[in-house]
């Protein structure tokens, strides 16, 4: 088990592990536990063997802790005194939350199963039911206007620049892929025959927002089509009149019906890391917090690292 990510039953064998401590031993665990002692041994040894650790010696002496156990002991009343203060805060929470939470959205995201963002509405309303809530979904260089302009409290996206007056949480990276579509001249060429010589020479499309970034890397400074959003990129690529990207979960079912293809990814294909951008200052309040709180519990990819992106380059 790791222990940066600890997992229903992880916690349960914990809990029993703390019993059997409180108690002084196996048998003396029996009546609290409502368990035989062979279960007991049983999910005692499934502990160690996730933790791949040794926690008790038993003998004639009695039951005893290895250091080890101690240490494990100590770090597991830690993680649940704080779950305590935490269903405890919660509760309080529940009782007072009110108010407007103005949230904002950059479009297409349905499709990334990394961006459960109907979770995160459904345990917010449990969690904060008098909180009403304002949803806008906006192309991200106006989701950042509106959160330094107070307009929206919080918003999600991949920012095409980061303001240093916001603070930022990673989430998850999204992979964007560059794509044509059956009836462009570039679907049929073999991949020996694709460069970024040969891609410059047919009409690419750009997002707005990103500027002349997404097409930094073909060394052209003006695009042939600029769209606001995802969906009108798809459109124009879907023709098969223009080259662009696409995030991998919006193309895929149209790569895996034949209508699109993917070109040289390891070249053109990049990550973009989606944050959660707020206002710390004038944000602060105990909805944006719970909000904020979900959306990372649900929506942080464990494989997550921050680190820099290469293409397209963000700037201050």
């Amino acid at each position: 088990m790791a222990m940066i990510q600890l997992e229903t039953v992880d916690l349960r064998l914990l809990r029993l592990f703390m019993t059997i401590v409180e108690a002084g031993g196996f048998s003396a665990a029996q009546s609290e536990l409502n368990l035989s002692l062979s279960t007991i041994s049983t999910h005692f040894a499934d502990l160690e063997t996730r933790l791949g650790l040794r926690l008790c010696r038993r003998g004639r002496s009695g039951f005893q802790l290895t250091p080890e156990g101690q240490a494990v002991y100590d770090e597991a009343r830690r993680v649940f005194d704080t779950l305590e203060r935490f269903r405890g805060r919660v509760r309080g929470l529940r009782e007072r939350l009110t108010g407007t939470l103005a949230v904002g959205l950059v479009d297409n995201t349905l499709t990334d199963p990394r961006a459960p963002l109907e979770r995160v509405f459904a345990r917010f309303t449990e969690a904060a039911p008098e909180v009403s809530l304002i949803i806008n979904v906006r192309p991200p260089n106006e989701l950042l206007r509106d959160v330094i302009g107070g307009q929206l409290q919080l918003a999600i996206a991949s920012f095409p620049r980061i303001v240093p007056s916001l603070s930022y949480q990673d989430l998850y990276n999204e992979t964007i892929h560059f794509c044509v579509a059956d009836g462009h001249p570039l679907f049929t060429l073999p991949d020996e025959a694709i460069d970024l010589d040969e891609i410059r020479r047919y009409r690419l499309v750009a997002r707005s927002y990103w500027g002349a970034r997404d097409l930094k890397i073909f060394a052209i400074s003006t695009p042939k089509a600029t769209v606001s959003d995802m969906e009108g990129a798809a459109r124009l690529i879907l023709s098969g009149a223009y080259a662009g990207y696409l995030p991998d979960h919006y193309a895929a079912p149209y790569v895996k019906a034949g209508r699109l293809r993917v070109l040289l990814p390891k070249v053109l294909s990049y990550q973009a890391p989606f944050q959660v951008a707020f206002d710390a200052n004038r944000s602060k309040s105990p909805v944006v917090d719970l909000f904020i709180a979900l959306t990372r519990e649900e929506m942080t990819a464990p494989e997550f690292r921050p680190g820099p992106v290469h293409h397209p380059a963000r700037q201050m």
